[in-house]
């Protein structure tokens, strides 16, 4: 991997690299011997992005927590719990042992936002030093932070990224053009840009990781709202309303933490919000339309946009956050549907200012 080398030179501590070069002979048969990423997470986005990088020769050991699965991984080549119907690559590799998949220089966090602290609490010490990129999005409840600010807390002086945008699963698995944002900081970026990119996976480089998770996050609410005007028949154009006013909402709560109001007019942002509120693909859009036609939605998905809508709508201004604070509402029980279409619709006429 040509193009990660300035990154591990930036971001290593000397020690080791100098120890490696003192030692080429001894340095290349580790190289070899180790995963170029590691992936933790063998969820239906972990396994798509290993589909992805392995496609693209790149060496990818994912993790998968139950062991039952990463064998059934690696006899059928295949995901079938996750991601049915994809082929995993000769370079893909599934283990139940974590420690082989935190042996990458770059490690990819595709596990729920609401599990992500305990995953990197209990392997600590594994994971220090690496490069890690957290692939979820959400808020942790209880204390509002976002996916990298976890990784910091845990592990202060890691290197750290967020990687986010419009896709599912299916699509990059299946090589179909997918774009999305990179948001990393330091002087290895623009490499492990051009490392984690494939053909067919396009990168954009950001370093508002703060914007760039903030639009994954709350456009999965956004997106909860949307199904919900679907699910209970109150038309395309109350859904086209309810989305120009939620991506008014998430705006303003991002520049309000120190966002770069650009970055939610990008692919982290605008474009997310897009594809997450109109495809029946994506998991928060059906858990809405399932609660707007008063069905149970599935028990067995993991809707990432109902601990979002609780953790940000906790102590929050209802007048600012209108459409983030009725969900939670909703979602709770607080409010009846159509009691909270009337208290959205009875909001006092104003002028229109973003």
């Amino acid at each position: 991997m040509p193009a990660l080398l300035p990154l591990l030179g930036a971001f290593a501590p000397h020690s080791e690299w100098e120890h490696r070069l003192q030692s080429p002979k001894r340095a290349e048969r580790a190289r070899m011997s180790r995963p170029d990423i590691g992936i933790l997470g063998a969820g239906a986005f972990g396994t798509a992005l290993g589909v992805a990088l392995a496609q693209a020769g790149r060496r990818v050991e994912i993790w998968a927590r139950d062991a039952a699965q990463a064998a059934a991984m690696v006899d059928e080549r295949e995901n079938k719990a996750r991601l049915p119907g994809v082929a995993l690559p000769d370079g893909l590799h599934a283990t139940a042992d974590l420690g082989a998949a935190a042996q990458a220089p770059v490690v990819l966090l595709a596990v729920p936002t609401q599990r992500l602290r305990s995953v990197v609490e209990a392997h600590a010490e594994l994971l220090r030093g690496r490069v890690l990129i957290a692939c979820c999005k959400g808020v942790e409840m209880g204390s509002g932070l976002l996916p990298t600010q976890v990784l910091t807390d845990v592990l202060p002086e890691t290197t750290r990224g967020v990687l986010t945008g419009p896709s599912f699963p299916a699509d990059i698995a299946r090589g179909k053009p997918t774009a999305l944002t990179l948001a990393a900081e330091g002087a290895g970026a623009a490499a492990l840009q051009a490392d984690l990119a494939t053909h067919h996976l396009r990168l954009y480089l950001s370093d508002d990781l703060v914007g760039a998770q903030l639009g994954g996050a709350l456009k999965n609410v956004i997106a909860i709202a949307a199904g919900i005007t679907i699910g209970a028949g109150l038309g395309e154009s109350s859904r086209a309303a309810l989305m120009t006013r939620g991506f008014a909402e998430i705006s303003r709560l991002a520049q309000a933490r120190g966002a770069n109001p650009q970055t939610l007019l990008g692919l982290s942002g605008f474009g997310d919000l897009v594809l997450t509120c109109t495809s029946d693909k994506s998991r928060n859009f059906r858990h809405g339309v399932s609660i707007g036609a008063g069905a149970e939605p599935d028990p067995g998905q993991t809707v990432e946009g109902v601990m979002t809508a609780h953790a940000m709508a906790e102590g929050a201004d209802p007048d600012e956050m209108p459409v983030i604070c009725m969900v939670s509402a909703l979602l709770k029980g607080e409010v009846a549907l159509r009691e909270a279409v009337d208290l959205l619709l009875s909001r006092p006429l104003r002028f229109e200012r973003g």
